[in-house]
């Protein structure tokens, strides 16, 4: 019963693939050209190879083309990926939560109804803000987690970014590598802690903002008869 499932995880994997070269291909003009030369180049190579030193070298050829088009695969569709999802509300919060290290992302901790919102990430760097929508709104929600924070982070580095295009806003797609050069200054065991601290913050129960509700208000201690 091994060998069917083994057949369909395999043709599954084929037509992911399959899927990720579509929308490269849709999504990127370069990604074909590239490609084909990911694949001519090392089979041209192989050619003079096979000629003077046998046909054991074609196999070598052909492994090495495969290679080097999967190295462009990965690439061009990371890029493509980044740049279909640019714009998008929580863009930010899935590309960190697929990033590979100790991040401990929890996607839109503080939001509006206009989509903007504020996501929280722990790292070895520290305490990172990252806002997604109007630069304007999401400066306001940014103050209100850094008062918010700073009162159980400590020592704690504190960074805060803004997800765009303009000046001093960090793009997408360079949102992985600006994070990656932060400089580490926790240790794993303090990533952990300061994470369960950082939960336990916003697992407090909050007041409701507005009027309290006529059946929720306390009632008034009844008067005492006078003598």
């Amino acid at each position: 019963m091994a060998k069917p499932q083994e057949k369909v995880s395999f043709r599954e994997r084929l037509k992911q693939i399959g899927m990720v070269f579509k929308f490269t291909a849709k999504q990127d003009k370069w990604f074909a050209p590239l490609a084909a030369a990911a694949v001519l180049i090392p089979l041209a190579l192989t050619v003079p190879a096979v000629i003077y030193w046998g046909w054991l070298w074609l196999p070598l050829g052909i492994l090495l083309a495969l290679l080097a088009l999967l190295i462009v695969l990965n690439m061009r569709s990371t890029k493509a990926m980044m740049n279909a999802a640019e714009g998008q509300p929580g863009a930010a919060a899935s590309i960190l939560e697929n990033m590979r290290g100790d991040w401990r992302v929890t996607p839109a901790i503080s939001s509006t109804t206009q989509m903007d919102m504020v996501h929280l990430v722990v790292g070895r760097p520290g305490v990172i803000l990252l806002a997604e929508g109007s630069p304007q709104r999401v400066r306001h929600l940014l103050g209100q987690e850094k008062r918010r924070l700073a009162k159980v982070i400590g020592t704690a580095p504190l960074y805060d970014y803004v997800i765009g295009r303009e000046e001093g806003e960090v793009p997408l797609p360079k949102l992985r590598m600006t994070l990656v050069k932060l400089p580490r200054a926790l240790k794993p065991r303090d990533v952990t802690a300061l994470n369960r601290r950082l939960k336990a913050l916003s697992a407090r129960p909050q007041m409701p903002k507005g009027a309290i509700p006529k059946n929720m208000r306390p009632q008034k201690a009844p008067r005492m008869p006078r003598r």
